[in-house]
């Protein structure tokens, strides 16, 4: 059986680890089930400061012995491992695993997590730069990896769902849309790239066409302030409900609730909540930006930072039934190229280019690029 390590310094959880950790321990429970020994690599001592437990855990790492057939380390984590092994033949052979470059998303931020992101983009780079192989979730960030790292020929591995999982999480929390409202679901940390005061602001402009409008927003981060004093000034409340960070089976129920799913973000590697929503068989309106094109095949995508755009297309779906049952039917259909064990095998037969003694289990079925 091979062993992989898993090098990872963000927080093991949804709320702190957002999508990245979502992504990552899926990832690692396909490997499992599909018959790979993994084990992770995390900071032994964890500081207030996120930053600095990164820094501190991947320093430390020049001196620890990780023995394996591959180390696999997730975005920053892992540059020392990779740096050292540079420019001779390594005995464990190193990926890194790019689950969105985050020298990308620096423009977004302000002020101390500007500055912080961007210390970590530069770290980022150094270990894309110095790995044996880069494997990252998108052409998009094939692309930015390029122009931001000058880093050429990464593999495109894409974000995966478990959708066994995700079926027994629907049935389990059968909730169905509200006749009396017309209902959109956002799910995401709060941070200024995700663009939820755009969904606010096309919030105020579908006041008049659609009166029984609610709008549910899952999730938390550094916007919340901001965006709760725009709903008020944009006089939504009424419509719009904050749900905080919310369990899977929270999440699921909403999922099942919602009449369409909408996230404007204008940055994203992938967007797992996508193949989520696709999953519950929901139509989606997103912003035509960075690698949602990629995702979202079945769905209603708009100028990006434009309000009225976006509310046009959440009109369209409220005024025809059969555009969101049809974008529905083919956002489950094209969910299933993300199943977990079809990008698990996508994803070992990489690491296996570059580490030999890496071994395909059988029964994995390798299929073309989605």
């Amino acid at each position: 059986m091979s062993l992989l390590r898993f090098i990872t310094a963000i927080p093991w959880n949804v709320r702190g680890g957002s999508g990245c950790y979502v992504g990552t321990r899926t990832l690692i429970d396909a490997l499992r089930q599909a018959g790979v020994d993994v084990a992770l690599v995390t900071p032994r001592l964890v500081t207030p400061v996120y930053t600095v437990t990164r820094v501190l855990f991947n320093e430390t790492l020049r001196w620890r012995r990780l023995d394996a057939e591959a180390t696999i380390g997730i975005d920053v984590d892992g540059y020392s491992v990779a740096k050292r092994r540079a420019g001779r033949a390594p005995r464990i052979p190193h990926i890194a695993c790019i689950k969105g470059v985050l020298a990308d998303a620096v423009p977004f931020e302000r002020g101390l997590t500007r500055a912080s992101m961007a210390l970590q983009a530069r770290l980022e780079a150094r270990h894309a730069r110095h790995a044996d192989r880069v494997i990252t979730i998108s052409r998009y960030c094939v692309g930015r990896l390029e122009e931001l790292y000058g880093v050429r020929d990464a593999a495109v591995v894409p974000e995966l769902i478990d959708l066994e999982a995700w079926g027994r999480l629907f049935r389990a929390n059968p909730t169905r849309p509200d006749e009396r409202r017309f209902t959109v679901l956002s799910v995401c940390r709060f941070y200024p790239r995700k663009r939820l005061d755009v969904l606010l602001r096309a919030v105020a402009l579908l006041r008049d066409d659609i009166p029984q409008l609610e709008v549910r927003i899952v999730g938390n981060g550094p916007e919340r302030q901001r965006l709760h004093r725009l709903s008020s000034e944009l006089r939504v409340e009424h419509s719009v409900r904050w749900l905080g960070d919310a369990s899977v089976n929270q999440l699921a129920g909403e999922y099942n609730r919602c009449d369409v799913f909408c996230l404007p973000s204008v940055q994203e590697g992938f967007g797992i909540v996508f193949l989520e929503a696709m999953a519950a068989g929901k139509p989606i309106v997103a912003a035509r930006a960075a690698a949602v094109p990629e995702v979202v095949r079945s769905g209603i995508l708009v100028e990006p930072e434009n309000p009225e755009a976006l509310a046009d297309g959440i009109l369209r779906l409220y005024r025809d039934a059969h555009l969101r049952h049809s974008l529905g039917a083919a956002g489950l259909r094209d969910v299933e190229q993300f199943g977990m064990r079809r990008i698990a095998a996508r994803f070992i037969t990489e690491v296996a280019k570059v580490a030999p003694a890496v071994k395909i289990p059988e029964g994995l079925e390798i299929h073309e690029q989605v």
